[in-house]
C-alpha cells in the first residue's frame, strides 16, 4: 500500500450549486480510506482536502479531471503534504 498523504485540491469551472461538494462526498466514501472536507469558496471555487493513501487520494484527483463530476470543471490546483489528521470522515462544509 502506498503512503499516507494529504491532498488539498482547488476545483475551478461551474462546481458550485450542482451538488459537486455531495457527491465529492460520494466518491470519497466510494474509494474508501479518505478523510478530509470539500467547502465552497467565495471565488466560486470548491476546495477538498482529503487525507489518505496516495493511490486513493490520485483516484479522488483523477475523478475531478475526468469529466464525470456534476456541473463543469475547467481545472484543478492541486499540493500534496504530510497528513494532518483530525478529521472524521469525510465532510461537507
Amino acid at each position: 500500500m502506498s503512503e499516507d498523504v494529504r491532498l488539498v485540491a482547488w476545483v475551478r469551472g461551474h462546481v458550485q450549486g450542482v451538488g459537486f461538494r455531495w457527491f465529492t462526498r460520494a466518491k470519497a466514501l466510494e474509494i474508501g480510506g479518505l478523510q478530509g472536507f470539500a467547502l465552497n469558496l467565495g471565488d466560486g471555487r470548491v476546495q477538498v482536502v482529503a487525507e489518505g493513501s496516495r493511490d486513493r487520494c490520485e483516484r479522488l484527483l483523477e475523478w475531478f479531471q475526468a469529466g464525470d463530476t456534476p456541473g463543469h470543471v475547467d481545472g484543478v490546483t492541486e499540493i500534496w503534504d504530510t497528513p494532518r489528521g483530525g478529521y472524521d470522515g469525510f465532510a461537507i462544509r
